[in-house]
């Protein structure tokens, strides 16, 4: 007879066992993580106060802004103090809800970057038709849709994940507590209800992604007849970023997924873990703010301070007509 303990906690994996190289990765992702901080909450505040950006387009992004907040706080903090106190250890309860959450914020990011195609999309392709194509109702409708089946998706991976068994080893080949990992560590073989979300999850980031390229080559070949070079350069500088963004997170999100589980982990794991949860809520607010003429105008009324000014100008027009003549008074 052998005596099995219940995994009441996990080890989660060490950047390195040098002290030199802890600091290094520690002030790294602080700096990360404070820059998107910095950053997303800069969008959030000025899509907010502005009235002028109180569009479908800012909409989404004041939402891709509060998810890229959660999802890189769902990580960077803990990894941060693993690095700082050389305490790797995350509890069970800790590990299921990082888990849960981070599963929920990032297929609602998926979501979100497929709606905010198809607004780029329909503004471009059907200008005249946009206002009913991205009314107000529509783009709540889409959010909510977005959260729901993120939420569908990171509960059912979080109970089927841990409701498998848990003994012996309890060190987690990752930064943080994932589905591919933590199957590593398992002691169950039967992983048949993760594989059917997980494929379902990934089929659908996958359809997302095909849907988005194939808005996208509409959205060129409509640019591409564009008579004015401005209105190009406009479409092209909204469009390409929001593509390569997308591509990004969707792509070294799946390879993570798909790839077959090894032993121990490797630098490359460790690239693309950053590639898919680090780097693209650190992005788009550079994407977005920085590369954005009506974010960068937004951002000086804000900072002068205009916002909080609001300024009501009536105008009224009179018509007197009087035999033959004719006044008009504007008050």
């Amino acid at each position: 007879m052998t005596n099995f303990s219940m995994v009441t906690e996990f080890l989660l994996w060490g950047f390195s066992d040098v002290w030199e190289l802890q600091l290094v990765h520690t002030v790294l992702f602080l700096l990360v993580y404070l820059a998107t901080l910095t950053g997303n909450l800069l969008i959030l505040t000025v899509t907010t106060l502005d009235r002028h950006l109180h569009t479908p387009m800012y909409f989404f992004l004041k939402n891709l802004s509060i998810l890229d907040i959660c999802l890189i706080s769902t990580i960077a903090p803990k990894s941060i103090h693993n690095s700082l106190t050389s305490n790797r250890s995350i509890s069970f309860l800790g590990c299921v809800a990082q888990l849960l959450l981070w599963v929920l914020f990032a297929g609602s990011e998926i979501f979100v970057l497929t709606a905010m195609s198809y607004d780029r999309y329909a503004a471009i392709c059907y200008p005249l038709r946009y206002e009913v194509l991205m009314s107000r109702g529509v783009c709540v409708k889409m959010m909510a849709a977005s959260w729901l089946i993120g939420s569908v998706f990171g509960f059912l991976l979080s109970a089927s994940t841990f409701s498998l068994p848990f003994y012996g080893s309890n060190a987690v080949p990752q930064l943080f507590c994932d589905v591919p990992s933590l199957l590593q560590i398992s002691c169950s073989v039967d992983h048949s209800a993760i594989d059917v979300s997980v494929t379902a999850g990934v089929a659908l980031a996958v359809g997302c992604f095909i849907y988005i390229i194939l808005s996208y080559v509409r959205i060129f070949s409509t640019v591409l007849r564009m008579p004015f070079t401005a209105g190009r350069a406009k479409a092209f500088s909204t469009c390409l970023p929001h593509l390569m963004v997308v591509t990004l997170f969707i792509m070294n999100g799946a390879f993570a997924y798909l790839k077959p589980p090894s032993d121990t982990p490797s630098v490359l794991d460790l690239l693309v873990s950053m590639l898919y949860t680090m780097v693209p809520p650190a992005l788009n607010p550079l994407i977005y703010s920085l590369r954005n003429r009506d974010m960068k105008n937004a951002l000086r009324r804000t900072l002068k301070g205009r916002l909080l000014r609001p300024s009501f100008q009536v105008k009224i027009s009179l018509s007197l007509i009087r035999g033959n003549h004719q006044w008009h008074v504007h008050l």
